[in-house]
């Protein structure tokens, strides 16, 4: 646990240190005013790119917790393109994603406070449409014969 904590901590900072952390750098950026932000994301998927291809073909385990190198896939569905939008459109309108957000705080821009309550609603309104979904169709492959 502490690892996660410090792993957030130097995201957060780097966050604030490149600027990602202020909203009106976010805005200014997605209405092409000022193109840093696209270095500091181009920068680190490069760092990322590069360490996830060195240790995955080196290493068999993560070298801090131990765990095994998996790969997640998702299929690209109608889920993925909804939420993708949905999230797109949050960003657009607020000026800042869920991480930097949390780092905005901890630079003092409390109002952006209004904006983690409304991602903290949306996260809750999906996992309670989902839940609701999800048990109508497991319910009906229960009862369905095999």
């Amino acid at each position: 646990m502490p690892v996660i904590y410090a792993g957030g901590l130097i995201f957060g900072v780097g966050l604030a240190i490149s600027g990602m952390a202020r909203p009106e750098v976010v805005l200014d950026f997605l209405q092409f005013d000022d193109f840093g932000l696209l270095f500091v994301m181009g920068g680190a998927a490069v760092v990322t790119g590069l360490a996830f291809a060195v240790a995955t073909r080196y290493l068999d385990r993560a070298p801090v917790t131990a765990s095994e190198y998996t790969r997640r896939v998702k299929a690209f569905d109608r889920n993925v393109v909804v939420g993708g939008a949905i999230f797109g459109v949050g960003w657009g309108v607020s000026g800042i994603c869920p991480g930097a957000a949390y780092a905005s705080v901890g630079i003092g821009n409390y109002p952006i406070l209004w904006a983690l309550l409304g991602m903290f609603l949306g996260a809750y309104a999906q996992g309670y449409w989902r839940a609701r979904y999800s048990d109508t169709t497991d319910d009906a492959a229960e009862s369905s014969p095999r």
